[in-house]
């Protein structure tokens, strides 16, 4: 802790608190309670990174501050960062020889979102400054924090890794983050979700008329059951249109049921979630959430916030609280990315702010290369929504985005990876049930946990491929993503003793031209074993590795 006064004859004290970890570093502001200084009114916080090169980075360039962060990370050196640029966290920086850095944010309270500038300054042009940039209150555009002391600041977090796989390792955000404040967790569950939104209102050869229904969502659970999913997410409509802000969130639309559904699932061990528009939520939240937990249901879905100034994270931490409080986990969309919010409140399952498969309904942005860039930025930020499980994969030529039963670029082992690779304790199948009955890979979705004891990061580069290494008691699962054709070579000896039995799930030589192809086998490994993964373009492959008996 660094201690600094003002002297004079309102004295003021501001503490500087540093922390050095494995992992990188962090510091945070303290003001404690002090006379001279009661209430605050905090314009900016003009907190410098300086660095002694022009690097590479992964730049999420935001348009304003009212964003849902659901945009690419472009990769451009530091100084084409503008003064007047919002960019929002992480930037990941590579500063050569495998060193990587990235800029993030810990234990986001009662304060306004990290975004960073660059500024005019140090001894040589082409050492680029960066500068912190904090949102402003919608009510009061020239104020970011209202606040009094005692007050600490949201840590300010350089990870810092010897190759780009170690951020993805890392758990620093969540170690500088407050302790939970649930006791109890024992309720909470993290598992898979059918979910009936992106597919369209599209149901092919059904005998009853698919929509915002009993009849559909019943369908979604048999669907379920069926897969071992743990949830259905009922998306927008169930209440009234998705954009009425005075629509009722406590009573079902005419045609659906909320108590029967859950009663439905009940018997099928399948939970229901509940989309809600937060503006909606954010006057009924003390009616509306004891009410759900009475009907059973198991969780929410809260969108549409599109901001990250301090008055809309004080929403988050209430949603969280009251949610806790009623036995509901939580899922935000419309959101900013996190700041280790799930230590705290571990019934925050998972989080949107990031440019997910949504966005093939409408654009063609949603490419293998964004899909290998997410996890050396987006994910280190942690949980990611990007709602994966698209089946109808097709070629760069043949694509076209479309609203009902879209298509997805890269390959079936590219988009079965992402159960592995993306970390997300609720994770979508975002398709329609006749779209996995019967594919190849479609026993894949049955097998693969939502939530993991160990990561590992075994090989990887931004925006080119990554492969990563999770347990689940005694199974590993390996999933590997690339852009370009490529073969890589890893080692199973960090994955302690073998030997494994391995299922894999891999690209076939005419995955390139016709990417639903996929190859199942079956290989035993010994725990010295190498490897060889053969991926195609816009490839992927998947192990299933479990001790032999």
């Amino acid at each position: 802790t660094v201690a600094l006064e003002q002297v004079g004859e309102q004295p003021r004290r501001l503490d500087i608190v540093f922390r050095a970890c494995d992992d990188g570093a962090a510091f945070r502001y303290v003001l404690s309670e002090q006379g001279a200084l009661g209430d605050l009114y905090i314009i900016s916080e003009d907190s410098q990174f300086r660095f002694l090169e022009n690097h590479k980075a992964w730049i999420l360039e935001l348009p304003e501050f009212e964003t849902n962060s659901e945009r690419e990370f472009v990769p451009a050196p530091l100084l084409a960062i503008k003064p007047e640029s919002i960019v929002g966290p992480p930037l990941t920086i590579e500063l050569g020889g495998g060193l990587t850095v990235a800029i993030a944010e810990s234990n986001l309270v009662g304060y306004s979102g990290l975004h960073l500038a660059r500024i005019e300054g140090g001894n040589d042009s082409r050492q680029p400054v960066l500068v912190t940039k904090l949102a402003p209150l919608p009510s009061d555009p020239g104020v970011c924090v209202r606040a009094a002391t005692p007050l600490k600041t949201p840590w300010r977090v350089l990870m810092i890794g010897d190759r780009p796989g170690a951020l993805i390792e890392s758990t620093l955000l969540w170690d500088l983050a407050d302790p939970s404040r649930i006791q109890d967790t024992s309720w909470i569950r993290p598992g898979k979700v059918a979910w009936d939104w992106w597919n369209g209102p599209h149901i092919p050869d059904a005998d009853f008329e698919v929509g915002m229904n009993d009849p559909t969502f019943r369908h979604f659970i048999d669907f379920a059951a069926d897969f071992g999913l743990e949830y259905v997410l009922i998306d927008a409509g169930w209440y009234g249109s998705h954009r009425d802000y005075n629509a009722d969130i406590t009573t079902s639309a005419p045609g659906i049921d909320i108590p029967g559904l859950v009663a439905y699932g009940v018997e099928r061990n399948v939970g229901i979630l509940l989309w809600l528009n937060w503006q909606n939520l954010r006057n009924r939240m003390d009616e509306a959430f004891p009410l759900y937990e009475e009907w059973g249901v198991k969780g929410v879905k809260v969108d549409y916030m599109n901001r990250k100034d301090q008055e809309i994270v004080a929403f988050y931490h209430n949603v969280l609280r009251v949610a806790a409080k009623h036995h509901l986990v939580v899922d935000f969309h419309g959101a900013y990315a996190g700041s280790g919010e799930e230590r705290t409140w571990p019934n925050l399952l998972t989080r949107e702010g990031v440019m997910g498969l949504e966005y093939v309904k409408w654009s063609d942005r949603v490419t293998p290369r964004h899909n290998v860039t997410l996890p050396f930025t987006r994910m280190l930020l942690g949980s990611m929504d990007y709602t994966p499980g698209g089946f109808r994969n097709v070629t760069s030529e043949a694509f076209e985005p479309r609203r009902e039963a879209p298509l997805v670029l890269g390959t079936r082992a590219h988009h079965l990876a992402m159960y592995v690779v993306y970390e997300s304790a609720l994770q979508m199948l975002v398709d329609y049930p006749a779209a996995y009955r019967g594919q190849p890979g479609a026993q894949f979705l049955k097998v693969v946990p939502a939530s993991w004891d160990e990561t590992r990061v075994l090989d990887g580069e931004i925006g080119e491929y990554v492969v990563v290494a999770r347990r689940k008691g005694e199974d590993w699962f390996i999933g590997a993503m690339t852009d370009t054709p490529r073969r890589v070579s890893i080692s199973l000896a960090a994955l302690g003793r073998g030997p494994f039995e391995a299922t894999i799930y891999a690209d076939t030589d005419e995955s390139t031209e016709r990417p639903s192809e996929l190859r199942v086998s079956e290989q035993l490994f010994e725990s010295s074993s190498t490897v060889i993964l053969e991926l195609a373009r816009g490839g992927g492959v998947v192990l299933h590795l479990q001790p032999r008996r």
